[in-house]
């Protein structure tokens, strides 16, 4: 399609930057103003209506991908969420890392990089080991880890995806709408705040067909995605210090967008202040959990947007495990620290 959009002095790749772009700053808008984030869904003191926004999202997500996949614009059949051989460990040990590193941080990548957007430094500092891990488990020195870990697999033979199951695509994509529609309209948001959400999610299915419909072309080929912070992180890193090397990318663009959007948000509903560490040992903690998403990120397949927002739309096997051990982890070791958080409040200072 994209030969007849007429954008005779630029290429399919060079036009996906700049949907990532818009598609990027939407999102970062709307994150900001829903406080959109997973961790907070499973952990946070507002646990309820913060897994009402996230599943609000999905629901929509769910609905448009899927449309696209029925009228025939976009198919996932050679995308990596659809291989044969299922990377298990890979995938629950990531997506438990991942868990575990966002509970640390107190927030996911997504949600960072909004914050990062808003004058949090703790969240630029978190961002930044975040991208340099992710980017040496891709490519660096912890790619041996990758490569592993990956080589653990088991064929999934037909059943790459929820739509091989009995009943098919229309159905297990009705349950997911149905389930995460049925708690959003009891976890009492405003209809405000689920709008915004809804919209939010939209970009999912934008992200799908705008790569893999509106901008296929044959000669200069763009990848199929969506909405990801792993990859793209990684990508904006190396771009960063290479620009005069190698073009920029659809991830590139995403990252850039959402911080542009979140920061105009911040500003103009004043919600940005300036924000940092409070002590050298709360610095270790979030270097730690950094690390852990980067690795866990790159292992799972994707964060809690790549594979959960965007990946479980596709109702692949691999995204719903891998969001589902990210969950796991999360909730471990929130558990795990608990004991140490109430301690910390019946001791006194020293």
């Amino acid at each position: 399609m994209f030969e007849s959009l007429g954008f005779e002095n630029f290429t399919a790749p060079q036009v996906a930057v700049g949907l990532a772009l818009v598609l990027g700053a939407a999102f970062g808008l709307l994150a900001e103003r829903t406080k959109f984030c997973f961790r907070r869904g499973l952990v946070g003191d507002d646990r309820r209506q913060a897994m009402g926004v996230w599943l609000t999202a999905l629901a929509v997500a769910v609905l448009g991908t899927q449309a696209g996949v029925l009228s025939g614009l976009i198919t996932f059949d050679e995308h990596r969420f659809m291989a044969g051989d299922l990377p298990v460990l890979a995938i629950i040990l990531g997506g438990l890392m991942f868990g575990a590193g966002m509970v640390l941080t107190r927030g996911c990548a997504s949600r960072l990089t909004v914050l990062s957007a808003t004058g949090n430094l703790r969240a630029v500092f978190v961002l930044m080991v975040f991208a340099i891990t992710a980017h040496a488990t891709l490519k660096g020195v912890l790619a041996p880890v990758r490569t592993t870990l990956g080589a653990v697999t088991v064929p999934l033979g037909d059943t790459l995806s929820l739509a091989s199951l009995p009943g098919g695509a229309v159905l297990w994509s009705l349950v997911i709408v149905l389930a995460a529609l049925a708690f959003a309209a009891r976890s009492g948001n405003r209809a405000t705040t689920l709008i915004m959400a809804a919209l939010l999610g939209a970009l999912v299915p934008a992200g799908w067909i705008g790569t893999g419909f509106v901008l296929y072309d044959d000669f200069d080929p763009v990848a199929l995605q969506s909405l990801s912070f792993t990859a793209p992180f990684a990508d904006t890193l190396f771009w960063s210090i290479a620009s005069t090397s190698i073009p920029a990318n659809f991830g590139v663009g995403l990252i850039g967008g959402v911080l542009v959007g979140a920061l105009v948000s911040s500003l103009l509903f004043g919600s940005f202040q300036w924000q940092s560490f409070h002590a050298p040992a709360e610095t270790g903690r979030y270097a730690g959990g950094a690390v852990l998403m980067g690795v866990g990120g790159v292992l799972a397949g994707g964060c809690t947007v790549g594979a959960g927002l965007a990946g479980v739309p596709t109702l692949s096997i691999a995204a719903l495990l891998a969001i589902l051990s990210i969950a796991g982890g999360a909730l471990l070791t929130n558990a795990a620290l608990k004991p140490s958080r109430q301690n910390a409040y019946v001791q006194p200072a020293e």
